[in-house]
């Protein structure tokens, strides 16, 4: 299953007030399994649209640094996430950007998606790639 476990998330607000339209700025590190293994440390600039955790049809973007394997081959890459949330759920989809690839995974392109559930312990992904 690939799937990820967030080991620490860290979010300010940095315009906006807490019960209206707000950005807040969220630095995150993950651990992954399944075709990725290894570790992420992710940037994101979040859009609130009004009170709660909810961004509306809004997309929120980010940058995510993997660091271990895929497919057994080891190196760092980076994603760039289009996120959207609310206080059930997130979801996004993800482009490796170009030229971004290290070691063996110099060369690396690849989308994906990710999602799951506020709260649980895990949430998966799937990743379409090509070395």
């Amino acid at each position: 299953m690939n799937a990820f476990t967030m080991k620490n998330w860290e979010e300010n607000v940095v315009s906006g007030s807490e019960g209206g339209p707000r950005v807040a700025y969220a630095h995150a590190s993950m651990a992954y399994e399944g075709v990725i293994e290894g570790e992420s440390v992710c940037d994101l600039l979040l859009y609130y649209a009004g009170e709660g955790y909810d961004s509306g049809t809004t997309t929120s973007p980010s940058l995510e640094r993997f660091d271990g394997k895929v497919d057994g081959r080891e190196g760092t890459f980076i994603v760039r996430h289009e996120f959207t949330f609310d206080a059930k759920g997130i979801a996004s989809t993800f482009t490796v950007v170009p030229g971004s690839g290290t070691g063996a995974l110099a060369g690396l392109t690849g989308t994906g998606t990710v999602g799951g559930a506020m709260g649980e312990e895990k949430m998966g992904y799937t990743f379409e790639y090509t070395i």
